[in-house]
């Protein structure tokens, strides 16, 4: 690892940026290339921006986020780049979450710029028309109708066909002698969409369905393999609301989950798919919304360069990351003086990447991207705390002692770097409009 100096070289003063503008020292590309059309600047980037920890924290919205929010619409509200909201947030649907952020902000936000970690289980079609086990809280049965889901059972709705299965909590259990109702049909597989309020009875049943293959009738074979398909959303270990300090997520109901199921069987749960950030899926699923914004306003330059904006090293700033090199390999598969370059640096071709056998369900969901870069901005008002230290031994206890990401996702010093790190999302913009030359009319 680079240590904490690297971290720092995104740090840097914007007191002067206004002088500078006022002096014209602008630039001359205005980040659109120095191209016009129907008399207005394109832009050729797009935003991401987090919301818990950069926008806002808990109900209350962090003061630097009007101010970011102004510099980025014109006088009639209209955004002035394609900007994407994406939450790991999943206790409700697009439109609401859409409706709360315009209530914040003070600006008109459509269900389209908003990415939910359940957003991208609309590209699941196989799983559509299945029944599934939905867990999390909020209308979990309209969200994953929402997504595409047509045949949903829920873990209350579990509970009551099987009311002999919630033995924890005393005073919920079943004051006379009860038979499972059992009319439910059979469970194909199972959908986490994020932190649930009883925990104890959603790993309970969710364990009971994964080792009965979706029949609480039948008694648990712990040496049943592989189990049901496991869809989950949110990976977040921590995330910042109005306390001091980071409360749980539903990453840390997936690490109670995965090592009940693995005490029980000795085996590892596996995932269909994981997804949220840090995940590629939700990447370029927002990806996706950036370039639809811009066809939309018929902006006819592509959006090259994606910037992340989030307050976690360990969901935005590695997937941001992550998706960066994904981007870079994939340019790198299309590019043979770029695979040449690469053999000639490492003397071997395995260092380089090789295409896929079929399209990537993304891809073929959503076509390809047309951005190259994803960069990841890094702000000090959530989760990341700039005074804490970081282990210069990576191969030390770095897992234990650093790593608050997924269990299926490998540390990688590089992917938790940040490209900048500034104090809140308002110095954020001006550090992107000052990197793209670019000056709102």
């Amino acid at each position: 690892m680079k240590g904490l100096l690297s971290f720092y070289r995104g740090l840097h003063t914007l007191s002067n940026r206004q002088a500078r503008r006022k002096a014209g020292i602008v630039g001359s590309r205005c980040g659109f290339c120095g191209t016009q059309s129907n008399s207005k600047l394109q832009p050729r980037f797009g935003l991401l921006f987090d919301i818990d920890g950069v926008l806002v924290r808990g109900r209350m919205p962090i003061p630097a986020a009007k101010k970011a929010v102004e510099k980025l619409v014109d006088n009639q509200g209209r955004f002035v780049v394609p900007v994407v909201f994406v939450t790991n947030a999943g206790n409700c649907l697009r439109q609401t979450k859409a409706d709360q952020l315009s209530h914040i902000l003070g600006v008109p936000i459509t269900q389209e710029q908003v990415v939910m970690s359940h957003s991208p289980l609309r590209m699941f079609k196989k799983f559509h028309d299945k029944c599934v086990l939905v867990s999390g809280q909020g209308p979990v049965l309209e969200i994953a109708k929402n997504v595409g889901f047509n045949n949903v059972v829920s873990i209350d709705m579990l509970r009551e066909s099987y009311p002999l299965m919630d033995m924890v909590d005393h005073n919920r259990r079943p004051k006379l002698p009860s038979s499972p109702v059992g009319h439910l049909p059979k469970v194909e597989a199972v959908v986490l969409l994020g932190e649930p309020i009883r925990w104890e009875t959603n790993l309970q049943l969710i364990i009971d369905v994964l080792l009965t293959n979706g029949n609480l009738s039948n008694v648990h074979r712990t040496q049943k393999t592989p189990h049901l398909s496991v869809l989950a959303c949110n990976m977040d270990l921590m995330w910042m609301a109005e306390a001091h300090s980071p409360r749980f997520g539903h990453g840390t109901f997936l690490v109670c989950l995965e090592n009940i199921y693995k005490k029980i069987t000795g085996k590892d749960l596996k995932y269909e798919a994981l997804m949220g950030k840090p995940s590629e899926l939700t990447y370029q699923f927002a990806e996706y919304l950036i370039r639809s914004q811009a066809m939309q306003r018929q902006w006819t330059f592509p959006i090259t360069t994606l910037y992340a904006i989030g307050d976690n090293l360990m969901t935005d700033i590695y997937g941001a990351n992550l998706y960066n090199r994904y981007l870079q390999e994939r340019a790198a598969r299309k590019n043979p003086k770029a695979i040449a370059k690469m053999v000639a640096a490492t003397g071997s071709t395995t260092t380089v990447p090789q295409d896929e056998e079929i399209d990537s369900l993304w891809e073929s969901e959503l076509a390809l991207p047309s951005a190259t870069s994803c960069k990841s901005v890094l702000v000090c008002t959530g989760v990341y705390n700039p005074n804490a230290e970081v282990p210069s031994d990576a191969n030390h206890c770095i897992k234990e002692t650093v790593f608050h990401g997924h269990r299926d996702f490998r540390f990688d010093p590089a992917l938790v770097e940040p490209g900048h790190i500034v104090q809140d999302v308002a110095e954020a913009v001006d550090l992107i409009f000052e990197k793209e030359k670019f000056v709102p009319q």
